[in-house]
């Protein structure tokens, strides 16, 4: 498994930061409807919040990443938290990042499911072999295809928001549907900083040694900005999305198919083709995170194919399953992780200068 390719560039940078958050849970609308369309109006605000958080905690761990030459996660949380609780947070990250293979190759077959009437298993099996091939072959290349696949996934929920908002703009009973279904969070502020922080914890693994290989300071800051801001719009647009079709959305395991469904059966497809791509790309950076931090034991592939079939097991559970129960509680345990970035920003500001 080798490192991203030194001198990477602002671009690179931001597509790399979204393509490693919106898997199977962003990208699906499943994240999005049970951390933000259940609060309605308020949802919306946190959306906001959750884009800010996204900036600054991006940027954040990207300067530490750089500052420090961060081969893993572990040089930054033991500088921003401390060795001992900085040791808690890396089990909370390394936990996470085999909690979220998981929830991968499970949102794999969900789409398959959703989309071709196929078992889920097939699309859980064919998603396992992909991510385990793509890591034992090395990771460089997938930062380039991630460059192309964040594009277009992002266009693709453009298109289908506006698209939905036209044909059948939102309405007040809807927003009062939306408000009295149970979301993963007591309310919508508590329920977007858990939810940045979730994220965050699966994205510093591929942002810290990420810094490392960035061009320059300025390319962080842009790259970060972009990567924020392409994250918030898209999260915003996959809202409204599922807001005109509240009933059916919070019925299915992939809201956004559904909604693409009613579009055209065509769009429904290269949606769901894009989806499966996204899905991969973060798949295969949870289990390169994953393998890294394994990085002390000798036999580096034998580990990633454990970790894969283990994956593959848990993945058994169910999609929507994990993403109710499993995401909130990282996200709380994440927040450990937020603290210490502040703390390093105050305290240790000299180091990151």
């Amino acid at each position: 498994m080798r490192t991203p390719v030194k001198g990477v560039n602002t671009f690179k940078i931001a597509a790399t930061y979204i393509g490693t958050i919106v898997g199977a849970g962003f990208a699906s609308g499943q994240e999005v409807f049970q951390f933000f369309t259940t609060f309605g109006i308020g949802g919306i605000w946190g959306i906001v919040l959750a884009t800010i958080l996204f900036f600054f905690f991006g940027y954040s761990i990207l300067l530490l990443g750089s500052k420090l030459q961060a081969q893993s996660h572990v040089q930054i949380v033991h500088f921003t938290n401390g060795k001992i609780i900085g040791t808690i947070i890396d089990i909370i990250i390394t936990v996470f990042l085999f909690g979220a293979l998981a929830a991968m190759i499970a949102g794999a077959g969900a789409i398959t499911e959703q989309q071709f009437g196929i078992p889920p298993l097939f699309g859980t099996i064919v998603m396992a072999v992909i991510t385990l091939l793509t890591v034992l072959t090395g990771i460089s290349g997938v930062i380039n295809a991630i460059s192309y696949v964040v594009p277009v996934l992002l266009a693709s929920v453009l298109f289908i928001t506006i698209y939905s908002l036209i044909g059948n703009p939102i309405t007040q009973e809807e927003i009062q549907i939306a408000n009295e279904l149970e979301g993963a969070a007591p309310n919508w502020f508590i329920s977007a900083i858990n939810y940045a922080s979730y994220n965050l914890v699966i994205a510093i693994a591929i942002l810290g040694p990420l810094g490392a290989q960035a061009k320059s300071h300025r390319s962080l800051f842009w790259g970060a900005l972009l990567g924020g801001l392409g994250l918030g719009i898209g999260v915003l647009a996959i809202n409204f999305s599922i807001l005109t079709s509240i009933i059916e959305s919070s019925q299915v395991e992939v809201p956004m198919i559904t909604i693409a469904e009613q579009i055209s059966p065509v769009i429904q497809l290269i949606f769901a083709v894009v989806l499966f791509a996204e899905v991969y790309t973060t798949a295969v950076g949870n289990l390169f995170g994953f393998g890294s931090r394994l990085n002390f034991i000798k036999k580096k592939k034998t580990v990633v194919i454990i970790s894969t079939l283990l994956a593959f097991a848990v993945s058994q559970i169910g999609f929507s399953a994990m993403v109710e129960y499993l995401y909130p509680a990282v996200g709380y345990g994440g927040m450990l992780l937020l603290i210490g970035i502040i703390y390093a920003w105050v305290f240790k500001r000299e180091s990151l200068t």
